[in-house]
């Protein structure tokens, strides 16, 4: 197989995901990521009475492709829909399915109870466990350790961070489920989709708790009247900014900013980040409270008058939920795995140093299992094979990979399944629906037209924003480029870019929905957008003026 041939992993039909990994992943993550996802879904799946196994995932080419594993029979899939009758009654025959439809009504009847109770352990007990394990490892003055016992760092490192991505995707099952109720409810009382969406905005202080952080910086910085040109300049302004820039960057400064794999940098990298997003921040706006009461009456107003307290309920309840999902991500996942990579990084200085490698950044094509023994035991792959690897996945990431693989797999009518497991179904197609395939693909007639054309996505925002695009297919790539005030294109973001939307006057997005990232931090920050445009990285050239018009879910070509 060549490197531009993608053959399906295995049986079944796989479908790309860009959101996480956007290709050429690191032997690392493809270990980590992959089965902490299939081996939290299996448990809690089978926990919660969902229909299906697990969801595999599997890299193809540095590529992450992911199948929703059927409960029976899933290595004979088929391409044709079973026929309703057979399902219905396999369906309640079934062992399996018996035990997870008592699974799933048990769920639904106590979801409200267990995700509350979820929620309350995270904020009491888990996330300060795990914020204290972090500042553990944070603080090992890594130069000072001998090979070994660096080895030995980055071994428990690495078996943490198996525990972090298990409690990552596991808290994924709890913070999307009230999200999903409130959807489906309001569905059946007539509320569009995106009102509900709507009404999440300022549920997330995790979300801009940074970003506000920095801002009171930026303000103290203005009333000094000084312009600093670095953190150190900003720290000698005064005693209280320092002990603020001191207590951001504690918490903050050993995350990945620019995505989820290890060969992205932290923010301790780029202290010229954290300069320019502070001088950003300044003017920046986050959502306003009274329009979020007003367009909740409004919504109220729409709502039968037996159901409003049911209403009210559920909105509540998806409010706790969306803020651990916006908090989840940094703590379990991006702020372990920056630790794991400056680790490799004072490996990557060793190794340079004694040859074994040709560039640090080669440190980052070893497995788990060859990292610490390289160091340890000066054993390990050669640096000529470590520069091979780094070639191959180089040239993964520009390839162009294909959405789906495999043929694709009729899944079962939904009605035919009994009552509770319909109902969890029904509550996943809703989350799966606003997180991300909203974009809508324009004709290729229509590309060809030039000025004045319009592509469609799904608008945050009210007011129209015009300015010059600029495109990037990473957090990273972005800020070293992006000015303040421009129109961010990109394929989709994380966490990771909250640094980078602080920069950004308006954001125009390839992948997502209504509830993914970038249209929740839009949201948070006031920022005009367009989420998942279907062939925005490739219709929209850099420095293009554009006009982002969220409120006609649109985006016009203006200048090319």
């Amino acid at each position: 197989m060549g490197i531009d041939d993608f053959e399906s992993p295995g049986p079944g039909f796989w479908q790309l995901d860009r959101s996480h990994f956007p290709g050429g992943a690191t032997p690392i993550a493809q270990e980590l990521v992959g089965p902490a996802i299939e081996e939290v879904y299996r448990r809690e799946w089978a926990k919660n009475g969902i229909p299906a196994e697990t969801l595999s995932v599997r890299f193809v080419n540095g590529f992450w492709y992911s199948r929703m594993r059927p409960l029976i029979l899933a290595d004979r899939p088929s391409q044709t829909s079973p026929p309703f009758a057979l399902i219905w009654l396999v369906s309640r025959l079934h062992p399996e399915f018996r035990r997870r439809e008592k699974a799933a009504k048990n769920f639904i009847e106590n979801s409200q109870e267990k995700s509350s109770e979820v929620i309350a352990h995270w904020h009491q007990e888990g996330r300060p466990a795990l914020v204290a394990k972090n500042l553990d490892f944070q603080e090992v003055n890594l130069p000072d350790l001998s090979d070994s016992d660096l080895a030995r760092h980055l071994h428990d490192l690495i078996l943490y961070l198996r525990e972090t991505l298990d409690e990552h995707f596991r808290l994924h099952i709890y913070d999307l489920g009230p999200i999903g109720r409130l959807l489906v409810s309001g569905s059946e009382w007539g509320i569009p989709s995106h009102q509900l969406v709507s009404l999440l905005a300022g549920a997330s202080p995790s979300t801009t708790k940074p970003l506000r952080a920095l801002k009171e910086i930026a303000e103290d910085i203005e009333g000094s009247g000084i312009s600093p040109s670095s953190l150190e300049e900003i720290s000698s302004i005064s005693p209280e900014i320092s002990e603020k820039l001191d207590a951001y960057l504690r918490y903050h400064g050993a995350v990945l900013y620019a995505g989820y794999d290890i060969d992205s940098p932290t923010l301790l990298e780029s202290p010229e980040v954290i300069l320019a997003t502070i001088k950003a921040s300044a003017n920046k706006e986050f959502i306003d409270s009274h329009k979020l009461e007003s367009h909740t009456t409004k919504v109220l107003e729409n709502i039968p008058d037996d159901y409003r307290d049911q209403f009210q309920d559920l909105l509540f309840q998806a409010r706790e939920a969306m803020d651990l999902r916006d908090d989840n991500g940094p703590i379990t996942s991006e702020w372990p795995l920056g630790l794991l990579r400056l680790g490799m990084l004072e490996v990557a200085r060793r190794l340079k140093k004694s040859g074994q490698i040709s560039e640090m950044a080669h440190v980052f094509e070893l497995t788990t299992q060859e990292l610490p023994e390289m160091l340890a035991t000066t054993m390990g792959p050669t640096k000529e094979e470590l520069s091979e690897r780094a070639k191959l996945r180089a040239e993964q990431k520009k390839l162009n990979p294909p959405t789906t693989l495999g043929k694709e797999e009729i899944p079962p009518p939904v009605e035919a399944l009994p009552e509770h497991l319909a109902q969890a179904v029904t509550v996943i197609q809703a989350i799966l629906t606003e997180l991300g395939l909203s974009g809508h693909q324009i004709e290729e007639n229509d590309r060809e037209q030039g000025l004045g054309k319009e592509l469609v996505g799904v608008g945050i925002g009210t007011a129209s924003y015009s300015r010059i695009a600029r495109v990037a297919e990473d957090a990273h790539e972005a800020l070293t480029r992006l000015q303040p005030g421009e129109v961010l294109v990109t394929r989709t973001t994380s966490p990771a870019y909250n640094m980078v939307l602080t920069l950004a006057g308006g954001l125009i997005t390839e992948e997502g929905g209504p509830m993914c990232h970038a249209a929740v931090l839009s949201r948070e920050l006031n920022l005009p957008a367009v989420i998942g445009v279907t062939g925005a990285l490739k219709t929209i050239k850099d420095g293009t003026l554009v006009e982002v018009d969220p409120e006609n879910n649109r985006v016009r070509i203006l200048d090319q």
